[in-house]
């Protein structure tokens, strides 16, 4: 046994005493002694008491329906991140190391005193100076690594990664359920939430996009005073969404809030390909100042989501045909981007897909559950060979939260009445004539600044050789059927856009005479796809 392994031993023992007080052995497929409390709430109790990492772990977990049954994944859903703050001394002594200076230097005001404290960080409150005698200075929060954090959070990865192969190996259980991928995929994402220059420029990308929506509002980041163990960002203030009472009294409209979260989370995903992904309670605030037209306001960017532009359209697909109902077009999707076996027979697909969805559709929030659903569809969905997409899984743990958000609001808010013309217009946006024609705009410039290039390679090799000798008339010959076929590429892409343009407005504008009915519109929007088409290849 390796040194390294030697320094894990006190570690291992706390994790073997905790396993053994909260009856555990029976997740390695041993039979301890019976305990009357619920495995569920005895996994959460012993992630509890082992700490911060851990804690984050049984979060991670439990937005894993696809992996891990059902009664677990609810239990470890209450895992609560309440961690005792560190000295606020000590917090001033990291921002001064981190930033050079001391804090009197840095700050007009700062609070020893922590506003909140959690797991791998905590926030303190404080005011920029002045910059002009009649400026108050900037209210910010300065946000602090725990010392030591990484290392911490390092040495029990590994242990976790320890735990997973002994599972591995010795259940036939945990090895269904993948564990080492399940670690691994938690060691990416925690790492990623200790670069706090990562967390700015999420937060960033996120106010950019969002910059002026009547719909939410993203703090401003201080990336002078931001390095990657601390973050300094404008202070906001709202009222916490975990607020209810609060919000009733001060008369809020829960609906609208509840259908702007909905609209939020569609737009972040497709619009921007962009979503915050970690849209807890904890992390939402709303604007009150119009209690009528409420907006929301965010916080704490470490974990955001992105998709590949083939996961979104076909993520978009499927919930457009779950949405329509289409539950043969959502099984043969399900084939064609390799998520099921091809050998599967998609009529059975889609028979088991129906049991699933039929009986939630046109009934209110309050009597549904989108967790439910989708744990009923990942266990059909197995039955199949089912591929996990690791893609999908901070999308699945943010729709989630926000069920959960809209659940607590208005519970009779229709998710899928909200959330369907926003798929729409997004579909639209991507295959219908404006993205034919937008996409044209951008090749037409390419092809006509392609001939002028050619043109000077031509001029200069003719300077550097003084003549015309048979490799070089047999250079121009090719130059001379490039330029012809640029030409009729550009052509082909210039009439193309035509007939597309052509076809919009006759569809559009119903100025087609009865007896043509569609066909001319369709005809000419075809011809225009395939010429545009025909000049990209």
């Amino acid at each position: 046994m390796s040194s390294i392994q030697f320094s894990r031993i006190p570690r291992l023992w706390t994790i073997q005493r905790v396993i053994r007080r909260y009856r555990l052995q029976e997740f390695l497929g041993r039979k301890p002694r019976r305990d009357p409390r619920p495995r569920g709430m005895r996994l959460r109790l012993a992630l509890e008491e082992l700490g911060p990492v851990f804690i984050k772990f049984g979060q991670a977990l439990s937005t894993r329906p696809d992996v891990l049954p059902a009664d677990l994944a609810l239990e470890l859903a209450k895992l609560q991140d309440c961690v005792p703050p560190f000295p606020g001394t000590e917090a001033m002594r990291l921002i001064e190391e981190a930033l050079g200076k001391p804090i009197a230097d840095l700050f007009d005001e700062f609070d020893p005193v922590p506003l909140a404290s959690a797991s791998v960080a905590q926030v303190h409150t404080a005011r920029l100076k002045p910059t002009t005698p009649s400026d108050p200075g900037f209210e910010v929060i300065v946000k602090v690594l725990r010392p030591g954090i990484e290392k911490t959070i390092f040495d029990d990865v590994q242990l976790m990664y320890l735990c997973a192969e002994l599972a591995e190996k010795f259940s036939a259980q945990a090895r269904r359920v993948r564990p080492r991928a399940i670690v691994e995929e938690y060691e990416k994402i925690v790492f990623d939430e200790l670069d706090l220059m990562r967390e700015g420029g999420n937060a960033a990308q996120l106010r950019r996009n969002w910059l002026g929506s009547p719909l939410i509002y993203h703090p401003a980041v201080f990336f002078d005073y931001t390095r990657p163990n601390v973050l300094v960002m404008e202070r906001i203030h709202g009222v916490s969404i975990r607020e209810l009472d609060r919000l009733r009294g001060l008369g809020v409209d829960f609906k609208l809030l509840g259908e702007r979260g909905v609209e939020i989370f569609f737009k972040q995903t497709f619009r921007d390909n962009f979503f915050h992904a970690d849209m807890h309670p904890g992390n939402i605030f709303v604007d009150v100042s119009n209690p009528k037209n409420p907006s929301y306001i965010a916080v704490d960017f470490g974990i955001v989501g992105q998709l590949s532009v083939f996961d979104q359209r076909y993520l978009a697909e499927n919930l457009l045909a779950f949405f329509n109902r289409d539950y043969k077009r959502v099984a043969e999707l399900h084939l064609e981007s390799e998520w099921v076996p091809s050998s599967t027979r998609v009529e059975d697909f889609e028979a088991a897909i129906r049991t699933v969805c039929e009986p939630i559709f046109q009934k209110p929030l309050s009597e549904i559950s989108f967790g439910f659903f989708l744990l009923r569809l990942f266990q059909v969905a197995r039955r199949f060979n089912y591929q996990v997409q690791p893609q999908l899984v901070l999308l699945q743990k943010t729709l989630l939260n926000i069920e959960g958000l809209g659940r607590q609001l208005y519970p009779e808010l229709d998710l899928w009445k909200t959330a369907k013309p926003i798929m729409e217009d997004w579909m639209r946006s991507r295959v219908g004539p404006a993205r034919w024609l937008s996409q044209a705009r951008k090749d037409i410039p390419a092809l006509a600044e392609s001939l002028p290039v050619l043109v000077q390679q031509v001029v200069r090799s003719l300077e550097r050789g003084g003549g015309l000798d048979a490799g070089m008339r047999k250079s121009i010959e090719q130059l001379r059927l490039e330029m012809r076929a640029q030409q009729k590429r550009q052509n082909r892409v210039l009439v193309g856009a035509t007939l597309v343009i052509v076809g919009a407005l006759l569809w559009c504008t119903h100025i087609v005479s009865p007896e043509f009915g569609a066909a001319l519109p369709v005809l000419s929007l075809a011809l225009g796809a395939a010429l545009w088409w025909s000049a990209r290849r």
